[in-house]
């Protein structure tokens, strides 16, 4: 088994195309008591439905349609590692984000307004990834575990068979750039 992360598909696309390079999560309510955190280091993207994506984003394309059902085939295109993941508390940091992310800011506002399942009003979870597309697509045949308000699933993928041969969406100089960048809004210790 390995691990995956529910994403909106407009994100996971936009992702998928470098226009975004990270990930901003509060939480679902299925993540238990402790809440949302980036728990793991390296994480297929998992595509949802949710239908209402298109009003949450500034940018993409998604066709509204019912969220996957137990029985339909979906792939699995891209993966990614969290090179650097923290919560911020900042909202101002947050804002500065902007760059770097398809969300339109009341998304954001929204969920780092949210409290509950453990987690903080005035908080939100962010990670700066590189994403890499898969030599060949995991397809998949959802199931009714995957449903449900939370970011972690694991799927039946042999992951050292997956990972062969998968390339980085975005070139070194670009992705050292950008993280550069994302650090320094983020107010860590460069990377060296």
């Amino acid at each position: 088994m390995s691990v995956a992360f529910k994403e909106w598909e407009v994100i996971c696309d936009a992702l998928a195309s470098g226009r975004q390079t990270i990930l901003i999560r509060k939480g679902g309510i299925h993540e238990g008591r402790d809440g949302f955190s980036f728990a793991h280091e390296s994480f297929y993207l998992f595509p949802t439905k949710f239908h209402a994506q298109n009003d949450h984003v500034r940018e993409g394309e998604f066709t509204p349609g019912e969220e996957w059902k137990v029985g339909d085939q979906f792939s699995i295109t891209h993966r990614a590692e969290a090179v650097h993941a923290v919560t911020v508390t900042d909202w101002e940091k947050v804002e500065n984000l902007l760059p770097y992310h398809i969300y339109t800011p009341e998304t954001l506002k929204d969920r780092f307004d949210w409290e509950g399942k453990g987690m903080a009003a005035g908080s939100i979870h962010v990670a700066f990834v590189k994403v890499f597309k898969l030599s060949e697509p995991i397809v998949l045949t959802y199931e009714k575990r995957f449903g449900g308000c939370r970011s972690w699933l694991e799927i039946p993928v042999d992951e050292s068979v997956s990972i062969a041969g998968s390339s980085a969406v975005m070139g070194e100089e670009i992705f050292g750039k950008k993280r550069a960048e994302v650090e320094s809004v983020l107010a860590v210790n460069p990377s060296p």
